[in-house]
Order: C-alpha cells, then sequence, then structure tokens
C-alpha cells in the first residue's frame, strides 16, 4: 500500500506540517560553545554545514527567538562540537540549558570558546559573517583549528523528531 502524500503551500498556518517535513531530511547533532561576559555558553544545533574548503568555511543557524542568539551572533568565536552517538546528555542538556557546563569536562579552546571533552570533531572557528535569513540567521565561521577524535565511533543523528545512530547498508 502506498504511502500518504501530502502537498501544501508553506504558509503560516502550516509551520508544524512544514516542521515535520523539514524533520524527513536526517541531520548530524552538535553543540556549539561560546565564551560570553556571563561565562560560558552553549546551544544544540543541527543546522551545522560545511561551506568552503578553501577558505575553510562552516555554518549553522539559530533561531532569532532563542536566548542565547544574540551572544551566538555577536561572539568573536565560537566551537561546534560534532556529537557522538554516545552523548545524547549534552545534546539534550544544550537543547534547554546553555550556561550549565558543571556535569560536563571541558577546557578553554585555542579561541577561548569552551571545548566539550569526548565529541567526534571540534571546528574552532572565527566568526567571519552573521546574516539574517527569515527567523534564523545564518553564521558563518571561519575555522581556525580542526580536532578529530574517534574516528570509527558512530555519529548521533537527529531525524523526524527523534535521536539515533547511522547504520550501514550491506
Amino acid at each position: 500500500m502506498p504511502a500518504e502524500t501530502y502537498q501544501f503551500s508553506p504558509t503560516a498556518d502550516r509551520l508544524n506540517d512544514l516542521r515535520r517535513a523539514f524533520g524527513c531530511y536526517g541531520t548530524g547533532v552538535t553543540v556549539i560553545t561560546t565564551n560570553t561576559s556571563r561565562g560560558p555558553l552553549g546551544i544544540t544545533a543541527n543546522s551545522f554545514s560545511s561551506v568552503s574548503l578553501d577558505p575553510a568555511l562552516i555554518l549553522w543557524s539559530p533561531a532569532i527567538s532563542s536566548r542565547r542568539h544574540d551572544a551566538f551572533a555577536t561572539a568573536k568565536s565560537f566551537c561546534v562540537h560534532v556529537l557522538g552517538a554516545h552523548q545524547l546528555d549534552l545534546a539534550r542538556h544544550f537543547s534547554t540549558e546553555g550556561e550549565d557546563f558543571d556535569a560536563f569536562d571541558w577546557s578553554h579552546g585555542p579561541s577561548g570558546a569552551p571545548c566539550l571533552s569526548g565529541c567526534l570533531a571540534e571546528f574552532h572557528c572565527d566568526t567571519h559573517a552573521v546574516h539574517p535569513a527569515g527567523d534564523h540567521s545564518v553564521i558563518i565561521g571561519e575555522v581556525r583549528q580542526v580536532v578529530q577524535h574517534g574516528a570509527t565511533e558512530p555519529g548521533l543523528l537527529f531525524e523526524r523528531g527523534a535521536f539515533g545512530r547511522f547504520v550501514a547498508q550491506e
């Protein structure tokens, strides 16, 4: 039996439908950190993507409605942490709490941004540009240093509102 098909225009009254459609595209999960005048700040994001190899650029997109948006949009530097499948606790914590780093092992990275231990990869970035984009901002970072750990460990993924891991097809 064929699956149901939905077709709609992305109008204000169909935002939940649009969110569900976007959720069909599985993504990796990151925690992005910066240092503020109040101390370390973190946020979970799945809007991370590479942009360019030369120069090395990445992007991510925080919601303007987030209490943490302005701190990241004005930060001089930040660190993107690619989470492993074993780091669901980090993803959940920083999706709701940005300033509490007490439960996690971390240190200051090369640019001063908090560096969380045990992640698959870290991208230490200087802010290259910030662009308004609807109800989000697109923050482009110039990668200054990369650290990669656990080359064989699976990453934490997010799809259709659930966390999981990649399983290769044979």
